[in-house]
């Protein structure tokens, strides 16, 4: 079964996503403002959509099963010691 007809695959996609966005949101509204008034909202809106983006793609694109903690990305599991 591919990774990506897995709702778990897509849920810890998503969840990643949103995670990233806030992480980023709050990273650009810290940077260099000193008050509410003086946030360029479409900025953040662009740079939190931006890492959204790049999140949802690097899921797709090298992640394995995302509730798996020994997955390398890969397809593979990582060494187990």
């Amino acid at each position: 079964m591919s990774k990506f007809a897995s709702r778990e695959f897509w849920t810890g996609t998503f969840d990643r996503a949103v995670s990233t966005v806030a992480q980023a949101a709050l990273a650009t509204l810290t940077a260099g403002v000193t008050g509410i008034l003086a946030v360029d909202w479409v900025q953040v809106a662009s740079v939190a959509a931006l890492a959204g983006a790049v999140s949802l793609l690097q899921s797709i694109a090298f992640r394995g099963a995302p509730e798996d903690p020994r997955a390398n990305g890969l397809g593979g599991s990582a060494p187990t010691v």
